[in-house]
């Protein structure tokens, strides 16, 4: 029998399996890729009796491979907070999916596991951009408001390292990142302990944001904001993280960031404003490509020509 642990390689992914692995060790093959990666299950050769955990990818965009590893004969937990479509009925899938706009994948795992990773899933909503969330957390084991700023610093810092076209782009893979936090219960003895790494994603998280920083708007209006990143290490690292600080930033509008493709296309982040996160998804998907949840979603391939056609419908979806 194999276990595989599939997860998205953000914070929200990687904070989700960490909970899940400190409260219950077990060996497994892991399963990742950079964040935008999200077709992972195809990436699993599972067979009968084989146990597989998927953490932090759409249901609906992993369908196929959930099917043949389900009709192989394995067992799959699936927990999520992204768009899923019909959610298929098997006796060896059991579910855990809620795509409320402040709910993540690490929440969920911390209400199942009661609490007992309390901080890891603090750090996964802070990099999901759920401030809120995290805080009401943070409020309720009465952390320090130093303890917060870290917990939530390193949030943004994970969720930033998952972003890039492949994991060369990446200052640290998914796995080793997930390999290095795993030998912590609590993040916060992360920080204090493993200076060089958490340094690593701070140093490069802060350089990138002030290069995005001196990029003019595309267009900016009252209701969004599109921003145009060119075809470089530093932007594709930074997009997703960029169009979060813009969110934060200017509450009321919502953000398109998009960042230029080797192949002449865009990489599309979408974030809905702050005071409504309501759509992003809904609007990404009318798009071949595109997927996410309520409050920030994306489009993975946008064709160049499009961009006119693609400004006209941002501006109309969020007047």
């Amino acid at each position: 029998m194999t276990r595989f642990d599939v997860f998205n390689g953000d914070a929200d992914g990687i904070c989700a399996l960490l909970q899940l692995r400190l409260a219950e060790p077990k060996d497994s093959q892991l399963i990742t890729g950079v964040k935008r990666d999200i077709n992972l299950l195809s990436k699993v050769s599972a067979n009968k009796d084989d146990q597989v955990v998927v953490l932090d990818v759409s249901l609906d965009k992993n369908r196929l491979g959930l099917e043949e590893a389900l009709a192989k004969g394995a067992s799959v937990y699936y927990v999520d907070h992204h768009f899923a479509g019909d959610i298929p009925e098997h006796p060896n899938l059991k579910t855990l999916i809620n795509t409320a706009p402040d709910i993540c994948t690490s929440l969920l795992i911390n209400v199942q596991l009661k609490g007992q990773f309390v901080e890891w899933a603090i750090v996964g909503a802070f990099g999901d951009n759920l401030k809120k969330s995290a805080l009401a957390l943070c409020k309720s084991i009465n952390l320090t408001d130093s303890e917060i700023e870290s917990l939530e610093r390193l949030g943004i810092y994970i969720n930033y390292n998952g972003y890039g076209a492949s994991l060369d782009d990446l200052h640290i893979t998914p796995i080793k990142l997930y390999t290095c936090l795993s030998h912590y219960k609590n993040p916060l003895d992360f920080i204090k302990s493993d200076g060089e790494d958490f340094e690593k994603l701070e140093k490069g998280y802060h350089q990138d944001m002030a290069t995005a920083a001196d990029i003019h708007a595309h267009l900016e209006q009252t209701n969004v904001a599109i921003f145009i990143l060119p075809n470089e290490t530093w932007a594709r690292r930074v997009g997703g993280v960029y169009g979060n600080d813009l969110a934060n930033q200017f509450p009321h509008r919502a953000h398109a960031v998009l960042t230029l493709k080797a192949n002449g296309n865009y990489l599309v982040s979408i974030r809905a404003p702050l005071n409504n996160k309501t759509g992003a998804d809904v609007f990404c998907r009318q798009f071949e490509t595109g997927g996410g949840r309520a409050a920030a979603a994306g489009i993975n391939d946008l064709s160049f020509g499009n961009l006119d056609a693609f400004i006209e419908q941002f501006n109309q979806f969020y007047p």
